[in-house]
């Protein structure tokens, strides 16, 4: 099968690797956003403000 893949189809990859990369990164943001998963969002200024109030509980 890996000797069936040419130049053409490296070069169509290249082409994509940008974009699946911006795909791939907002798809991963917009998991932490609809997750609030703390060990990311603490780090993200101006919206790790909402964990605040938990860290004073401790």
């Amino acid at each position: 099968m890996l000797g069936r893949i040419g130049r053409k189809h490296i070069e169509t990859a290249a082409a994509f690797t940008s974009t699946a990369l911006g795909f791939g990164g907002g798809a991963f943001l917009t998991l932490l956003y609809f997750t609030d998963w703390k060990v990311f969002v603490t780090n993200i200024p101006f919206y790790n403000g909402k964990f605040q109030g938990l860290e004073e509980e401790k």
